[in-house]
């Protein structure tokens, strides 16, 4: 059974587009998102403790990518970032950082909670993570990873709630299948195979479906453009994709498997043999 959670979070000059600290109910973490151009004058107390960071950024292609990184000082690590960057030895450049602080976090801790995030936002692979390497051999007794681990799921909420899904997958996997969560739904015609699901952020085409590898003069052009960067990036393989991928609509994922203009609600089905379109309409009866 899942509980309510109670999230505060403060505006420390008033806009939303400044400095904001959350904070979870009965936890002694705290988040802190600060702008870049904010940080050097920035003199809070609580960023200058041990913590974990995410530095994110925005690539010259449009990905996004993030460098996950712990300290005993923060504050002086983010200096040292930028000063890294202003004589050219790191070539990211950041816009947003958010620092993640709890009482009592010491070094071994932070190491071991640095090397989690970035396992876990690798296998969530929505950002291009820039962190090289982690200490993956922390030694720590079993109550302190324990204790880490409650830490991390605190992180994970609090870190979606500022607006990064840095550390979610496009599709929890152990809910596929789940007979609590919306049906699986299918597309196979002629070259095409294809499992998907809705989700609260739109609709996933599920890791191993075929595409078709013709595409229709008429197909929209952001498909297709879509289409050849990733095969550029991997993410198809022999006509095959080799991990989850999120849509806006049933309709765009339909178009981008099937290399031609159709209708999501009406392709996309259930093993039934109704479609998505069917599925919803009864949900609103």
């Amino acid at each position: 059974m899942t509980y309510g959670k109670s999230i505060e979070l403060f505006l420390v000059n008033g806009t939303a587009d400044s400095i904001i600290t959350a904070e979870l109910s009965n936890w002694n973490g705290k988040a802190i998102k600060i702008p870049r151009i904010e940080l050097s004058s920035c003199a809070r107390d609580d960023i200058i403790q041990a913590g974990i960071y995410f530095l994110f950024c925005k690539e010259d292609d449009g990905r996004d990518s993030v460098y996950i990184g712990e300290s005993e000082n923060v504050k002086d690590r983010l200096i040292q970032h930028l000063r890294d960057y202003q004589s050219e030895k790191e070539k990211y450049y950041w816009n947003t950082a958010v620092i993640f602080t709890g009482r009592d976090l010491n070094k071994a801790l932070i190491r071991y909670l640095e090397n989690r995030f970035v396992e876990i936002a690798k296998n969530s692979k929505r950002y291009t993570i820039l962190t090289k390497n982690t200490y993956q051999n922390t030694v720590m007794k079993e109550s302190q990873k324990a204790m880490m681990e409650e830490f991390i799921d605190n992180v994970r909420i609090l870190i979606n709630v500022l607006g990064f899904k840095v550390l979610e997958p496009v599709l929890q996997k152990d809910s596929v299948g789940s007979a609590s969560d919306e049906e699986l739904l299918y597309i196979s015609t002629g070259r095409a195979n294809a499992t998907g699901k809705t989700t609260t952020e739109g609709f996933v085409v599920l890791q191993g479906a075929t595409v078709n590898g013709k595409v229709s003069e008429k197909l929209n052009v952001g498909i297709v453009k879509l289409r050849k960067k990733m095969v550029g990036n991997g993410k198809i393989n022999d006509l095959i994709t080799t991990e989850d991928l999120l849509f806006s609509s049933s309709s765009a994922a339909a178009d981008f498997v099937l290399g031609y203009s159709a209708s999501g609600p009406r392709t996309w089905k259930a093993k039934d043999g109704r479609s998505l379109k069917d599925i919803e309409s009864r949900k609103t009866e």
